[in-house]
């Protein structure tokens, strides 16, 4: 390795054109310093007279010119990503503008101007931190990315750093050599039970806030309301509930964030805060910069908790970087340059730039998390520093520990998880519950599930992939006590029942199934395409599963002899590990008795607790139908999975009529105290105010536990009528056609900032065809999910960085925007989001309507036009337009606007005119 101190530091930029997409144009800096404006088809000429191109993002590039992938460009982000690990912008000029403090472009021209500059930028800062220990071995790895894919930033990097005679090598990858073991503490004693008084959280939270903050009466109230969800428990199995209304801009976080954070200090235990999106779990991490602004303390006190395949899998990525491939080196390089500098590990919505893994092939990246539950936990050579087992035992000191309610629930069903059950709970975007418990407590039996199983159980088959079967996965455990291996054994010869190498390939029928799994899928494909009502090849298509076909319950007897023994040996596995660890003669030592345990739990979540669903969900396919009428514990359904055409899977699914019973049986019940929050957890367009209330008990689940939850209720502090603008047109016709011309008017209208929901993907990708070449043409950026060279996360971020472009999206897509001031200005709806008129949403608006099944349709949709609503306002001085493209959009629906919104129906051209002059017009506080 060549010392840090081989040369002085010098810059050394690239001589290449600069370009910058359009949509089917590009705009190029020559070396030269000449601007000019290309077609997307007079480009590859151009650039085969020039170097390679100085860039942003090529994938999304070449996508956005209608172009194969570039051979060789100078991408800004890999150079990024190389030389500010662990630290985010979105992925394009103007983000990577915003990212390094400099001016944004204001058009292209502009943009390609800056891309050299951006590049010396981040050659600069890679030099001013060349001496420091994470740059030890970066010339080293830069040199190797040289040898094996000759990368273009090799020179300019070596020369930033200064270390030219840098030699070739592959262990800088090695990063795990370098990274801290974590170190186990006594266990923690049993924490009190002292109350937090709504006077005592008031006063947090104004040491919170500090002395010159702004007066917000609604925020110390809501604090007040939230304390009481702190109180002791008094009797088992009945926690304290709070429900907490709390209209946007209250500033509800730190409003609980002060009695959470006072409850865990006073009583020596953390409280768990679960969200519904990752977007509220950094807002969350930043506000705790309030309570803890030293990096230190926060880094102890708060820990934010995903599940396993959130994280980078240490023994995933040796294993990748050990079977080298050239294409994927430079993922890895970044991932590694990435891992010395990350807070947690965390690839998913932390410190991991997204857009790293859309620079490369599918699953250079996404591959080196522990997707598919394969983790060997003390069996690993990396578990002492994983950053799982980090993240766990950093959990349990903590005060504060950020959740997401996916995590929690499924955790409090496996009887605490690797965590352990918390005491407190505050569940933020408490709306979401209902939804949550939904995922949380389902079941399916589906083609992917089992094969995926059989993985677990076989390992890697044919010499296909690098997955770990169950031997290997417990070969510590197996040489320890060789008495459990005819157990392994006989669980591996069983789990041949499950689908085989290729069996989405015999799915459609074209070759004969190979066993009871496959046989039992092959029978669903044939009773679902028999009886659905949905006859479009392109979407998933679904039946009742009763009455069943004559074949389907043969098949299910079958398929449920074959689990039955497959599961005995499991069991009988599980029940001795369990005794094992119960043996008070055994004499385990710490880690036999940590491996054995981990063995357990693996066994229990991966295999036991799953067949156990299958084979009663199977008991049912053979049942007689129910009673006509009869309410069911649970909906059973049928249904195939198609992806663009073409079938991919088929399943039969089970989920709990009311998925708030299991909630607060499993999560609510055991804790000691709960608060629920959300600005829209009642339904406001419910005329009688108990009646709202009790429907948010009952989508909490407040509703099934013995006391009654405290009812509070907060008013949102921004002046809606007069920051909002509704409108609902009534010209526009539902064909694609006319509501793609009405939205590109309206974006035109507003001049950008503009978000587009859809109801359907075809109809997006219909729209974003139609729109923009247009948008471009007006200097107007449109960006599409189902479209983009991008994931969610990205778009977003990209949407946020630049303030005049727009972005179109399904209906999900909007818990995802969390975007203030103007990059956020107008929400175009294309349709009423109905909920989609499935099985599942058949019996529960018969079942838990109270007989008002018309109600729990407008509840939903006016829900979601609120939420959606919700994004447009942030802070005080946003204003935004909301507009429904849907003319058949009832009344009803509009009444769950906040409070002095009313949506006015007007033509097309008068909402074109009426935003153009509401955007335009000075805010009212702004006036003269």
């Amino acid at each position: 390795m060549s010392s840090s101190r081989s040369g002085a530091p010098r810059l050394l930029l690239p001589e290449a054109p600069a370009l910058v997409a359009g949509l089917g144009r590009a705009t190029l800096l020559t070396p030269d310093g000449e601007i000019e404006t290309l077609a997307a088809s007079a480009l590859p000429a151009r650039l085969a007279e020039l170097p390679p191109p100085l860039l942003v993002h090529a994938p999304a590039t070449a996508r956005r010119l209608g172009l194969p992938p570039f051979p060789v460009a100078y991408d800004l982000l890999e150079l990024f990503a190389f030389a500010l690990p662990a630290q985010l912008a979105a992925p394009t000029p103007r983000g990577l503008a915003l990212a390094l403090g400099q001016e944004m472009p204001r058009d292209d021209e502009t943009a390609a101007i800056l891309l050299p500059e951006l590049a010396t930028l981040l050659l600069r800062r890679l030099a001013a931190g060349r001496n420091a220990p994470m740059n030890r071995d970066a010339g080293v790895l830069a040199a190797r990315l040289r040898e094996a894919i000759d990368w273009p930033w090799t020179a300019p990097v070596l020369a930033a750093l200064g270390r030219d005679d840098s030699k070739p090598s592959n262990d800088p990858l090695k990063v795990w050599r370098r990274l801290p073991d974590w170190e186990d503490v006594a266990p923690a004693t049993p924490p009190a039970s002292l109350p937090v008084s709504p006077g005592e959280a008031r006063a947090r939270l104004a040491e919170i806030l500090g002395p010159d903050a702004e007066q917000r009466p609604a925020q110390a109230d809501f604090a007040s309301a939230a304390a009481l969800a702190f109180a002791p428990r008094e009797l088992p199995g009945a926690p304290r509930v709070v429900l907490a209304e709390a209209g946007t801009g209250t500033g509800k976080t730190l409003g609980y964030i002060a009695p959470a954070s006072l409850w865990a200090e006073r009583n020596g235990a953390p409280v768990w805060i679960a969200t519904f999106t990752r977007n509220l779990q950094r807002q969350i991490d930043g506000e705790l910069a309030r309570l803890f602004p030293d990096p230190a303390e926060r880094k102890l006190r708060v820990v934010i908790r995903k599940g396993r395949e959130n994280y980078l899998c240490l023994l995933n990525y040796e294993e990748a970087t050990a079977g080298l491939m050239p294409s994927r080196l430079l993922a890895l390089a970044l991932v590694s340059r990435w891992a010395l500098a990350t807070r947690d590990g965390d690839m998913q919505g932390g410190d991991f730039p997204g857009w790293i893994a859309e620079l490369f092939p599918f699953g250079a990246v996404a591959n080196l998390t522990d997707r598919r539950g394969e983790c060997i936990h003390s069996g690993c050579p990396h578990w002492r520093r994983c950053f799982v087992e980090h993240s766990i035992r950093r959990a349990a000191g903590a005060r504060l520990v950020i959740a997401n309610h996916a995590l929690v629930m499924v955790q409090a069903a496996l009887g605490g998880g690797e965590d352990g059950p918390a005491l407190r709970y505050v569940f933020d975007e408490g709306h979401h519950v209902f939804d949550a418990a939904d995922s949380a407590f389902s079941a399916e039996i589906s083609g992917a599930e089992m094969a995926e199983l059989r993985r677990w159980l076989l390992g890697a088959e044919a010499g296909r992939g690098r997955a770990r079967g169950l031997r290997r996965r417990l070969e510590e455990v197996l040489s320890d006590h060789p008495a459990l291996s005819p157990l392994v054994d006989a669980a591996i010869e069983a789990g041949g029942v499950l689908p085989a190498l290729g069996w989405p390939n015999r799915l459609g029928g074209e070759e004969e199934p190979r066993n009871a799994a496959e046989r039992f899928l092959a029978e669903i494909r044939t009773q679902v395409l028999a009886r659905t009502a949905d006859a479009d090849p392109l979407y998933d298509a679904e039946c009742d599963l009763l009455p069943a076909n004559p074949g389907l319950p043969e098949a299910a007897a079958a398929l449920q002899d074959g689990l039955s023994r497959l599961e005995a040996p499991l069991r009988s596995l599980h029940d001795r590990l369990c005794a094992l660890l119960e043996d008070p003669e055994a004499e385990l030592e710490v880690g036999d008795r940590i491996r054995l345990d981990t063995a357990r739990r693996n066994l229990d979540r991966r295999a036991v607790v799953p067949l156990a669903a299958w084979v009663a969900m199977l008991r049912r396919v053979q049942d007689a139908p129910s009673e006509p009428g009869t309410r069911p514990a649970s909906v059973d359904w049928l249904a195939i999975t198609r992806r663009e055409g073409r079938e991919v899977d088929a399943a039969m699914h089970r989920h709990h009529l009311d998925p708030t019973q299991p909630f607060a049986l499993t999560v609510a019940a055991p804790a000691h105290g709960l608060l629920i929050t959300s600005a829209t957890l009642r339904d406001s367009g419910e005329s009688d105010p108990e009646v709202a209330w009790t429907t948010a008990e009952a989508r909490t689940g407040a509703s099934h536990l013995p006391i009654p939850a405290v009812r509070a209720a907060v008013p949102s502090s921004f002046d809606y009528a007069a920051q909002t603008l509704a409108l609902v047109v009534t010209d526009v016709g539902r064909d694609g056609g006319q509501a793609a011309g009405a939205m590109e008017a309206l974006f035109r209208a507003s001049g950008g900032g503009a978000l587009g929901l859809f109801t359907a993907v075809r109809r997006l990708r219909d729209a974003h065809a139609r729109m923009a070449r247009g948008l471009e043409a007006a200097g107007i950026p449109l960006y599409a999910q189902h479209v983009d060279a991008m994931d969610n996360a990205t778009l977003v971020d990209v949407f946020r960085a630049e303030e005049d472009s727009c972005l179109l999206g399904t209906d999900a897509l909007r818990d995802g925007v969390d975007v203030p001031g103007r990059s956020l200005r107008l929400l175009v709806f294309d349709r009423v989001p109905w909920p989609r008129p499935t099985i599942l949403h058949r019996e529960r608006r018969l079942h838990l309507s109270g007989g008002r099944p018309k109600d729990w349709d407008d509840a939903i949709a006016r829900h979601r036009l609120r939420q959606a609503f919700g994004r447009l306002v942030r802070r005080a001085d946003d204003r935004g337009v909301f507009v429904l493209l849907d003319a058949r959009a009832p009344s009803r629906l509009l009444a769950g606007l906040p409070e002095g919104v009313a949506a006015r129906r007007v033509g097309l051209a008068e909402a074109v005119r009426q935003v153009r002059g509401f955007l335009a017009s000075a805010p009212p506080d702004s006036a003269a």
